[in-house]
C-alpha cells in the first residue's frame, strides 16, 4: 500500500509545487545524451541537493548539488541550477528538492519524434482559400491592387497562402520567410524519413506520395507566385489593420474594405517609396529587402519541389534572376502599411535578404559570383541586430528580421576555406553576444524580450546547431539546449511555448491553453502547433497589450521580473502564434529527431512503429519473445503453461486487472509468477485508448489512461510484482495511437506490441467472423514470414483467452509445442524480455 500511495502522489498529483520552490524542466524531454539542467527557483535559501527519482518505482536514480544561480531578473531571491547530464538510462523521471517536486519528464532518442510534422499542423490551420481545418474557403475574392501608378482598384488573383497569425492579414514578407524555413528544413534534413506523408496536396488527411512539408512548401509558392506575376510587378500584402474587427472564423470574414463586406482586399504593390500607414508613414527606403525574399524563396523551393512539379519548378525559378535585378536596381527595404493603428512591421534590414538571395543560389551551384555577391553582402551585417535589442536602443516591430541569418551558415558550408573561417566567425561571434547577456540568467536565456521573442528563440538556437555542425565546435552546446528547453517548459512560468506539445499533457505539464486565437474564443478549439509570441518587457506589453487581459493573471508570481507571460486569449503580444516563428523551428526540431534516431542505429535494442509502440526488442539476435495477453477468459493458460515448462522456456505474460480478480484465474498467475515468466500489464478494466477508424482518435484522456494503468498496477501487486519489474507494457486490445503511447511512456513503461506481420494474433477469430482464420494457415504464415524477414527479436504473440465457439483444434496454443520446436531447430532461442 505504501508503494500504491507513492504512486500516487509522485505520479497523478505530483505533490503540487510547494509555494516556496519551483523545479522547471523540458517537459518535451532530453535526449540520451543531451545537457540535462533544470531551474530551481525558490523565495529563500535552502538546500542545494536534489535527487532524480525514476517515476514508476520513486527510487533515486542520481543525487546531485545544485549550482547557486542569481535570479534578479525573475524577482526571485534564489535559483539553482540542477545538472544531472550523466543521467543517459532512457526512462521517465522527476526531481525533488527539499519540497519541490518536478513535473515528470522523459529522456530517451524518440522524445522529438513527429515534433517536426506536429508544428506543421498550425500552418494547415493558417491556410487562406481553401482551409482543410475547417473545411470551408475564405477571402476568395482577394484582391484589388493600390498603390500602383496607373492599376489601381484593378482585381488580381492573390487567393492561396496563409493568414499570418490570428490576424487574416497575408504579408510577402513572412510568407517567403516560412516558405524559405520549410524547405531549408527539407533540403538540409540529415534524415528526411523523419518527415510524414499523412495529408494530402489540399491539407487534408491521405498521403499523396509527397512529405507534408513539401506540401506546405507547394502550397506558399503558389501563393507567392501570383504576387509577382510579371518582371517588377510585386505585391506586399494582402489587407491591412483594419482586419483588426474582433475574433470570427475566416470564412465569415466580413471587413468592408472600400469593395463591400467581405467581397475583397487590397493588395499593396511594391513601389520602393514609403507608403501612408493611418497617421504614420512607413520608412521604406527601397525594394531589396522584399525582392530579395522573392529571389532566395523561388530558388531554393525550386530546388526542393522539383522532383514532384518540374514544370511549375522551371517557372519559379525563371523569376529568380528578374527579382534579384530588381533588388539591387532600388537598394532598400520595404515596410508594410496600416490604417489605423501605428504598429506595422517596420523592417529596416535588407543587406541580410541579399546575402541570403545569393547564398542560396551559390549553395545551389549557380556559380561562383553568386558566392562574391553573398560575401559582400554579409560583410555588411555580421551578426543579427537584435541580439543587441536589450541595450537601450528603440526597437521597432520586427525590424531586423528574418531574425536568423541563413546566409551566413550557407557561406559556411561551402567548400572555400577562407569564406568557411570568416562566416562561421560571425555565427560564433553572434552566439558569444548572446551567451554574455545569458550569464547571469539561471536559465541561460539571453535573447531580448522584443515582441516576439520567442521567435528570436528558436532562431537562436537554430544558429547555434548550424554552428556546431559546421564548425565542430561544441563549445555552445549546453546554450543550444538552454534555448531549446526554455521553449519546452525551462522557463519562469514553467509552460511550454508550442500549443499542444507535448501531446501527452502529464501531471505538472502546462502548454498554452487559452492563446489569442479565433479557433478558441469561437470554438474551444486550439491552433496546435502554434509557437506563441513569447515573453516580452513588461513596459512594452503595457504599452501595447496592458489593458488586453480577460482575467486575473494566474502567472502573477512569475510576471514580476524582467518579462511578462500571460496564457491569456486576450494578450495578443506574447500568447499568439505565429506562422514564421512556428515555421523557423521545423528544421531543428527535425535535427532533434535524427539524432535521436542516430542514437537509436547505435543503441539497436528495439524497433517501434509509426505509433511508437516497440515491435522488436534486440532486433540483431536471434531470440523471440513469446507474448500472452489476457482478459479475463485465460483458457489456455495450463496449456502453454505445461509446454513452456516442457521446452524449458520462458514466456511473457500481460494481463489486465479483470484477469487477476477472477478468482479461477489466480492459481494459475501465481504459478506464471513463480516459473520465473514475464508479468506486466494489459490495461485493467481492457479499455479502449483510441477508436478503430484509420485516424485512431483518441477516446481516453491521459488522467483517464493513468487512473486505469494504477488499477492495473496495484492488482500486479497482489500476485507479488513490484513496478520495478514490470516496465513492459502491451496496451489493451494491442490497439493504441501515439498519444496513448506517450502518456505510457511518460509514466516510464516500455510499450510494446506483437510484431506486424506475424499473423498469429488472429487466432481470436471465431468461424462466424468474415476474417476467420484456422491455425494451419496462421502457422504457414509464421514460416512465410519467418523466410521472408525473419524473426530476430520478434514479439510474437498467441491469445492464451479464446471464445468457446473457435474450436479446440483451431487454437494456436494447443499447437505452441510444434512453433516452439521448428523454430528452435531454425536457430531461435525464446526468453523473457530482458
Amino acid at each position: 500500500m505504501r508503494r500504491i500511495l507513492l504512486l500516487t502522489i509522485a505520479l497523478l498529483v505530483l505533490a503540487p509545487l510547494s509555494a516556496q520552490m519551483r523545479i522547471r524542466v523540458n517537459q518535451a524531454g532530453y535526449l540520451p545524451d543531451d545537457c540535462k539542467v533544470a531551474v530551481l527557483l525558490a523565495e529563500q535559501s535552502g538546500p542545494a541537493g536534489f535527487e532524480v527519482r525514476d517515476a514508476l518505482t520513486d527510487s533515486p536514480v542520481l543525487k546531485g548539488e545544485g549550482s547557486v544561480e542569481d535570479a534578479g531578473k525573475w524577482a526571485f531571491p534564489c535559483a539553482w541550477r540542477l545538472d544531472f547530464s550523466s543521467l543517459q538510462a532512457p526512462g521517465a523521471y522527476y526531481i525533488v528538492c527539499g519540497e519541490a517536486v518536478s513535473p515528470v519528464f522523459r529522456i530517451g532518442p524518440d522524445v522529438y519524434d513527429g515534433l517536426a510534422d506536429f508544428l506543421l499542423t498550425y500552418l494547415r490551420q493558417q491556410r487562406c482559400g481553401d482551409n482543410p481545418y475547417n473545411d470551408h474557403v475564405c477571402h476568395e475574392h482577394d484582391g484589388y491592387i493600390v498603390y500602383h501608378p496607373t492599376r489601381t482598384g484593378e482585381h488580381i488573383d492573390v487567393t492561396g497562402g496563409w493568414h499570418d497569425a490570428t490576424d487574416y492579414l497575408q504579408y510577402t514578407t513572412t510568407s517567403a520567410t516560412t516558405i524559405y524555413h520549410l524547405a531549408f528544413a527539407w533540403k538540409y534534413a540529415a534524415d528526411r524519413s523523419v518527415f510524414g506523408d499523412r495529408y494530402d496536396a489540399t491539407g487534408r488527411p491521405g498521403a499523396n506520395g509527397i512529405p507534408d512539408v513539401l506540401d506546405e512548401v507547394k502550397w506558399g509558392l503558389d501563393w507567392l507566385d501570383k504576387m509577382n506575376p510579371a518582371p517588377r510587378e510585386m505585391y506586399n500584402q494582402i489587407a491591412d489593420d483594419r482586419d483588426h474587427a474582433g475574433m470570427r472564423l475566416p470564412y465569415l470574414d466580413s471587413v468592408d474594405y472600400g469593395y463591400g463586406p467581405g467581397k475583397g482586399r487590397p493588395v499593396y504593390f511594391v513601389t520602393g517609396e514609403p507608403q501612408i500607414a493611418g497617421h504614420k508613414v512607413n520608412r521604406t527606403t527601397g525594394v531589396s529587402s522584399i525582392a530579395a525574399k522573392f529571389a532566395s524563396t523561388f530558388a531554393l523551393g525550386a530546388d526542393v519541389i522539383r522532383p514532384w512539379y518540374p514544370d511549375f519548378a522551371a517557372k519559379i525559378e525563371g523569376k529568380v534572376q528578374d527579382a534579384w535585378d530588381f533588388a539591387l536596381e532600388k537598394p532598400g527595404n520595404t515596410q508594410t502599411a496600416c490604417v489605423i493603428s501605428p504598429y506595422f512591421y517596420e523592417e529596416d534590414s535588407w543587406v541580410d535578404d541579399l546575402e541570403l538571395a545569393a547564398a542560396t543560389l551559390y549553395a545551389l551551384g549557380k556559380g561562383e559570383q553568386w558566392k562574391q555577391q553573398a560575401s559582400y553582402w554579409g560583410e555588411l551585417e555580421p551578426y543579427s541586430p537584435w541580439i543587441d535589442g536589450q541595450k537601450g536602443k528603440e526597437y521597432h516591430h520586427y525590424q531586423w528580421y528574418p531574425f536568423i541569418n541563413l546566409g551566413h551558415w550557407l557561406l559556411a558550408a561551402g567548400e572555400d576555406a577562407a569564406v568557411t573561417t570568416e562566416f562561421s566567425g560571425y555565427m560564433r561571434d553572434g552566439l558569444e553576444r548572446l551567451r554574455r547577456q545569458g550569464a547571469s540568467d539561471p536559465f541561460r536565456h539571453g535573447v531580448p524580450y522584443l515582441w516576439c521573442s520567442n521567435n528570436l528563440t528558436s532562431a537562436a538556437v537554430t544558429q547555434a546547431w548550424l554552428y556546431g555542425q559546421v564548425s565542430g565546435d561544441g563549445q555552445f552546446r549546453e546554450d543550444e539546449t538552454a534555448l531549446r528547453d526554455w521553449l519546452f517548459g525551462c522557463n519562469p512560468w514553467g509552460t511550454s511555448m508550442i500549443v499542444g506539445w507535448p501531446v501527452a499533457q502529464l501531471p505538472g505539464h502546462d502548454t498554452p491553453t487559452d492563446p489569442h486565437s479565433s479557433y478558441v474564443k469561437v470554438n474551444g478549439d486550439l491552433p496546435l502547433g502554434g509557437l506563441i509570441d513569447g515573453p516580452i518587457m513588461r513596459q512594452l506589453f503595457l504599452d501595447r497589450a496592458g489593458a488586453a487581459l480577460t482575467r486575473e493573471d494566474a502567472f502573477d508570481r512569475y510576471n514580476q521580473g524582467m518579462a511578462v507571460y500571460h496564457d491569456d486569449i486576450g494578450d495578443y503580444a506574447s500568447n499568439e502564434p505565429t506562422m514564421d516563428g512556428t515555421a523557423g523551428l521545423v528544421a531543428y526540431a527535425a535535427a532533434l529527431e535524427a539524432r535521436g534516431r542516430a542514437w537509436k542505429d547505435s543503441h539497436p535494442e528495439s524497433r517501434k512503429d509509426r505509433y511508437g509502440a516497440i515491435v522488436r526488442v534486440n532486433p540483431d539476435q536471434k531470440v523471440i519473445y513469446l507474448c500472452f495477453t489476457a482478459d479475463e477468459n485465460f483458457n489456455g493458460a495450463e496449456t502453454i503453461l505445461k509446454t513452456l515448462k516442457k521446452q524449458k522456456v520462458k514466456a511473457n505474460f500481460f494481463l489486465t486487472g479483470n484477469c487477476m480478480r477472477h478468482v479461477p484465474n489466480q492459481d494459475v498467475i501465481r504459478r506464471i509468477v513463480a516459473d520465473g515468466h514475464y508479468v506486466g500489464g494489459h490495461s485493467d478494466g481492457h479499455v479502449l485508448y483510441c477508436d478503430w477508424g484509420p485516424q485512431r482518435p483518441t477516446l481516453m484522456s491521459a488522467d483517464s489512461i493513468i487512473t486505469d494503468l494504477k488499477a492495473n498496477y496495484a492488482e500486479l501487486a497482489k500476485f507479488g510484482v513490484e513496478r520495478a519489474a514490470a516496465r513492459w507494457f502491451l496496451p489493451p486490445y494491442e490497439h493504441y495511437n501515439d498519444f496513448s503511447v506517450d502518456v505510457l511512456e511518460g509514466m516510464g513503461l516500455h510499450v510494446v506490441n506483437y510484431t506486424p506481420g506475424i499473423g498469429t494474433p488472429a487466432d481470436y477469430t471465431t468461424p462466424d467472423m468474415a476474417n476467420y482464420k484456422q491455425a494451419q494457415p496462421l502457422i504457414d504464415g509464421l514460416w512465410k514470414f519467418e523466410k521472408e524477414q525473419g524473426l530476430d527479436g520478434t514479439l510474437l504473440l498467441i491469445h492464451p483467452g479464446i471464445h468457446p465457439d473457435r474450436p479446440e483444434s483451431e487454437r494456436l496454443y494447443n499447437r505452441l509445442d510444434e512453433v516452439i520446436r521448428y523454430l528452435k531447430k531454425k536457430g531461435y532461442r525464446f526468453d523473457r524480455l530482458p
